[in-house]
C-alpha cells in the first residue's frame, strides 16, 4: 500500500457560504433547489434559510454530495470536485467500470486520510454494487464487538474520511491505527482533547481511548453485505 498526500497551492479566490450552496445546486440538481432538498433530506425552506444567513449543514451536505471536496466546502478556496471527479462518476456508471475493492484489512499497514490507494495483493475481489458506488473500498468484519449491528463475516462498505474536522460522533468508523491495526468502532467524544473514545456495540467489550497520534485515518462505514 501507499499513501499518497497531495498539496497544492491556493489559486482560487474564497467563496461565501451561499455561494457555496449555490454552486452545489448547480452541479448536483441543474439549478433545482426544491431537488436539492431531497437529496440531502431537507425542506426548501432550509435551503433558502442558508442562502439567506450565509450558512448551511456542513456535515449533511458533504455525507449526502458525493466526490465534494472537503477543503472547499469548509474554506471555499480550491475546487469544489476532488480531482478527475466526471472521470470517477462515469467510470462508475459505465459497463468497464472494475467494481468496488473488497480489501484485504490483515494484510495491510493502515490507510493515510488524505488519499489511498490499494496494492492488487490486498484486493480479494471486485464488486459492483450500485447502492455503494461512491464508496471506496469494502472491508469483512472480524470478531463479534460490533454485534448485533455487525457479525463476524459481514461485509462493510466504507467512504474514506478526507478531513477529520468531519468526523461524526457516535458513526461508526473504520479506523486505522499504528498500534492496533484496522478496527471497526463507534467513535464518540473523550474528555481529553488528545484522544477519542471507541466503543463496541457488543457490551461485553468495553469501550477504551485511542490517542490521536495513533491513527492514521478514519472511513465512515456506510452499509452492509450479509448472508444469512
Amino acid at each position: 500500500m501507499r499513501i499518497i498526500f497531495r498539496f497544492c497551492i491556493n489559486i482560487f479566490p474564497m467563496k461565501e457560504k451561499k455561494d457555496r450552496v449555490i454552486s452545489l445546486i448547480n452541479h448536483y440538481t441543474n439549478g433545482n433547489k426544491a431537488q436539492f432538498a431531497i437529496k440531502l433530506g431537507v425542506t426548501p425552506q432550509t435551503i433558502n434559510t442558508w442562502i439567506s444567513r450565509n450558512t448551511f449543514d456542513i456535515e449533511k451536505v458533504f455525507a449526502n454530495c458525493e466526490q465534494l471536496s472537503a477543503e472547499w466546502l469548509l474554506t471555499g478556496r480550491g475546487e469544489m470536485l476532488k480531482p478527475d471527479e466526471n472521470s470517477i462518476i462515469d467510470n462508475k456508471h459505465d459497463a468497464s467500470f472494475i467494481g468496488i475493492p473488497l480489501y484485504n484489512a490483515e494484510a495491510s499497514a493502515g490507510f493515510g486520510s488524505f488519499d489511498m490507494m490499494l496494492s492488487e495483493e490486498n484486493i480479494v475481489d471486485r464488486y459492483k454494487v450500485p447502492v455503494f458506488k461512491y464508496c471506496d473500498f469494502m472491508m469483512y468484519v472480524k470478531g463479534s464487538s460490533m454485534y448485533p449491528k455487525y457479525s463476524n463475516g459481514d461485509i462493510v462498505a466504507c467512504k474514506i474520511l478526507y478531513n477529520v474536522q468531519f468526523l461524526q460522533w457516535n458513526k461508526v468508523y473504520v479506523i486505522a491505527t499504528t498500534e492496533q491495526g484496522f478496527l471497526i468502532k463507534r467513535v464518540k467524544k473523550s474528555d481529553k482533547d488528545e484522544n477519542i473514545c471507541v466503543v463496541s456495540d457488543n457490551k461485553e467489550y468495553p469501550p477504551f481511548e485511542i490517542h490521536k497520534s495513533e491513527i492514521e485515518g478514519y472511513a465512515l462505514v456506510v452499509g452492509v453485505i450479509r448472508l444469512e
